[in-house]
């Protein structure tokens, strides 16, 4: 399934309610900013503090509505009684969700033309929320994005529009989150444009093929390297978690970060044990070696192997 093409200019602009708030979503707002469509309002999650100082930090969707001059809500609770009239008093034609929280329904249905969401996998495979690490860390070759109607059951409404997205065999979490973030972005405007001239096509997720598996959060405890595996789930395991939330092991009673690494197919160690040659780091996995490239002990900057070593080789002795 492919996103709409317009095959003639729409003849009409709809009044467009934006939610989001990380980075992957400010692609999408800038986009349907660049559209004839008007954003009437942006929905983002309060400021909170962050770093050494707790200074509140703003969220990035929010640096761009406010950048943008764009009408700001930053509502705690979705279900407050005078948000949800303020949000009303908009009047739009369209709610639009990029990375956002769970909508009580009170909400995703008060616009005439409903509420859509965009997601980082291809429906009904992968819902949850961390679809593009968990895609990586089964070792799958391909992802994809999603456009659908928010129903009540969390991404498990109609479809509206999917685009495919390979996975190379080396490519990290981060890598295809800036990839999908641009094809998302592309894909929300068609749809956008589909709903506007009362073309869009909307689909039962059950009618369709495909795997369902879960993408539920990953917690600390998820991210573990069992180096008793086989070396090719070892190294999805790594990029499926890097940048974030990362892949982590344990060496001499501290915690390291693992964000990139290599299988060493001409190499066989022990499961779980080090070997450390010139500027170079291997461990074990269940048939091959397996070669760090940046880690990140705890207490010390992110780095790369060379750098690491000159510090930290007696780790390994």
């Amino acid at each position: 399934m492919h996103a709409y093409q317009p095959t003639s200019r729409k003849t009409m602009s709809l009044k467009i309610v934006f939610m989001g708030t990380p980075d992957f979503a400010v692609a999408s707002l800038r986009a349907l900013q660049n559209t004839d469509n008007l954003i009437v309002g942006v929905i983002t999650a309060p400021d909170k503090p962050a770093g050494r100082g707790k200074k509140l930090k703003q969220s990035a969707v929010k640096i761009f509505a406010l950048k943008n001059e764009l009408n700001t809500l930053q509502p705690n609770n979705l279900k407050d009684q005078e948000f949800q009239k303020e949000l009303s008093e908009l009047e739009a034609d369209l709610f639009v969700v990029v990375a956002f929280r769970m909508l009580p329904e009170s909400v995703w249905t008060m616009p005439p033309k409903g509420t859509i969401n965009l997601h980082g996998s291809l429906l009904p495979d992968y819902r949850g929320a961390a679809p593009i690490n968990w895609a990586i860390m089964n070792g799958d070759e391909k992802t994809g994005v999603t456009t659908f109607f928010i129903e009540k059951e969390i991404d498990t409404g109609k479809v509206i529009a999917q685009e495919n997205l390979s996975i190379g065999p080396n490519e990290s979490a981060g890598e295809i989150h800036d990839r999908m973030m641009i094809l998302g972005a592309e894909t929300l405007v068609r749809t956008v444009d589909a709903i506007a001239s009362d073309l869009a096509e909307a689909i039962p997720q059950r009618v369709m093929n495909g795997l369902m598996r879960k993408a539920p959060k990953i917690f600390k405890s998820d991210c573990e390297i069992d180096w008793n595996l086989p070396a090719q789930e070892v190294h999805n395991h790594i990029r499926g978690l890097s940048p974030y939330p990362t892949a982590w092991t344990t060496i001499s009673e501290k915690t390291m970060k693992v964000f990139k690494g290599k299988i060493a197919m001409n190499l066989v160690i022990t499961p779980g044990q080090w070997m450390v040659n010139g500027n170079r780091l291997f461990v074990g996995c269940e048939d091959f070696g397996y070669e760090l490239l940046e880690v990140q002990l705890e207490g010390k900057k992110r780095m790369e192997m060379k750098a690491f070593l000159l510090g930290s080789k007696q780790l390994f002795e």
